[in-house]
C-alpha cells in the first residue's frame, strides 16, 4: 500500500487495520476516498466563490471555504463509513435514504455558486437589465407619488394661473379692438369710424382698468403662488433625493441573491441556459451522492465481512462482560445476605 492509497483510504473512513488484511479491497476503498476528497474540494471552491460575492474579501472567502470543505469532507466520510453492508438491499436503501436526501441537498448547495461563475457573463448582462428595469419601475412609482402629493397644490396653482391667463386674454382682445377702432375697421364692437374718438377712449379706459386688475391680482396672489411653488419644489426635491438614494446601482446590486435572481430569469427566458444549469446541478448532485451509491450498490466484500466479524466479536464480548458483571453482582448480593443471616 503506497502513501497515495493510504491517504485515499483514510479519506474513505475505512478501518485501516482491518483493511490491511484484505488487499483486494484497497482499490475500491481508495476510489471511494477519492470521490469524497474531490467532492470536498469542489464544495470548498463553490463556497469560496459564493462567500467572495457576499463579503468581497479574499481572506474571509478562503478561511470559510476551507471550513466548509472540511465540514463536507467529514460529513461524507461519516456517511459512507457508517453504512453497513448487512441485511437485504431494501433494508440497506431505507437505512441510506436519509443520507441520500442529505447528499442531494448538499449537491444543490454546492452547484449553485459554480453555476453563477460559469454563467458569469450572461448574469452580468442580465443584472444590467434588472437594474434598468428596477430604475424605471422606481421612477414610475416616484412620478405617481409626486402627482398624488402635489395634486392639491397644482390644482390651486392652476386656478390662479387660469385667472391670470383670462385677464391677459381680455387685455389682448381689448387692445386689438382699440386698434381696429382707431383704424376704422367695422366690427360688432367698433363704430367703424377712423380716428381716436369716444369709443377709442372708452377702450383705453377699459384697457387701463383690466391692466390695473391684473397688476392687483399679481400682488394679491404673489405670496400664495410662491408658497405653492415652494411646496411643489420641496416635494420634488424630497422624491428626487429618495430616488437617488434608493435606486439600485451596479456596485450595490451585485450580491449573491441578485445574481441568483438573474440566473433564474435567464433560465426562464432561455431554455438552453435552463437545461445547462439543470445538468450542471445534476452533475454535482450525482457527485455528492456517488459515495453513498457506491457503498450501497457494491456487493459485500472481504472488508465488509471482516467488519461484521469485528462488530460481532465486540457485541459478543460486550454481552459476555455484561453477563459476567450481572453474575458477579448477584454473587456479591447473595454473600452479603448470607452474612446478615449468620449475624
Amino acid at each position: 500500500m503506497n502513501w497515495i492509497q493510504k491517504f485515499l483510504i483514510l479519506c474513505s473512513g475505512a478501518n485501516l487495520s482491518v483493511l490491511k488484511k484484505t488487499r483486494i479491497e484497497w482499490n475500491k476503498q481508495a476510489g471511494v476516498g477519492g470521490v469524497i476528497l474531490f467532492t470536498a474540494i469542489f464544495a470548498s471552491l463553490s463556497a469560496g466563490y459564493a462567500l467572495y460575492t457576499v463579503f468581497d474579501n479574499y481572506f474571509i472567502a478562503v478561511i470559510f471555504s476551507l471550513l466548509w470543505g472540511a465540514m463536507i469532507f467529514n460529513l461524507d466520510r461519516f456517511i459512507v463509513s457508517s453504512m453497513k453492508k448487512t441485511g437485504s438491499f431494501s433494508q440497506q436503501f431505507l437505512t441510506a435514504l436519509p443520507r441520500l436526501i442529505l447528499a442531494f441537498i448538499l449537491g444543490v448547495v454546492i452547484s449553485k455558486p459554480l453555476e453563477l461563475k460559469i454563467f458569469n457573463k450572461e448574469i452580468d448582462r442580465q443584472l444590467e437589465v434588472i437594474i434598468n428595469r428596477n430604475k424605471a419601475q422606481l421612477q414610475d412609482s416616484m412620478n405617481l407619488r409626486f402627482k398624488q402629493q402635489t395634486l392639491p397644490y397644482q390644482t390651486e396653482r392652476d386656478s390662479i394661473q387660469n385667472r391670470i391667463n383670462n385677464l391677459r386674454k381680455e387685455i389682448a382682445d381689448i387692445t386689438v379692438e382699440r386698434e381696429k377702432e382707431i383704424i376704422g375697421t367695422g366690427t360688432e364692437t367698433t363704430s367703424g369710424k377712423a380716428g381716436y374718438g369716444p369709443n377709442a377712449k372708452r377702450k383705453d379706459e377699459l384697457l387701463a382698468q383690466k391692466k390695473d386688475e391684473l397688476n392687483q391680482y399679481y400682488v394679491q396672489v404673489k405670496n400664495p403662488l410662491d408658497t405653492l411653488n415652494a411646496k411643489i419644489s420641496q416635494i420634488y426635491a424630497n422624491l428626487a433625493h429618495e430616488l437617488k438614494t434608493s435606486a439600485p446601482v451596479e456596485e450595490g446590486f451585485n450580491g449573491f441573491a441578485a445574481r441568483m435572481q438573474a440566473l433564474d430569469e435567464l433560465g426562464k427566458a432561455n431554455s438552453m441556459i435552463a437545461l445547462a444549469s439543470f445538468f450542471i446541478m445534476l452533475v454535482f448532485i450525482v457527485l455528492e451522492m456517488s459515495p453513498v451509491f457506491v457503498k450501497l450498490i457494491s456487493p459485500s466484500g472481504a472488508y465488509d465481512y471482516l467488519m461484521d466479524k469485528e462488530d460481532f466479536y465486540f457485541k459478543q464480548y460486550a454481552r459476555e462482560m455484561t453477563e459476567k458483571e450481572r453474575l458477579s453482582s448477584e454473587y456479591r448480593i447473595e454473600n452479603h445476605k448470607n452474612k446478615l443471616q449468620k449475624e
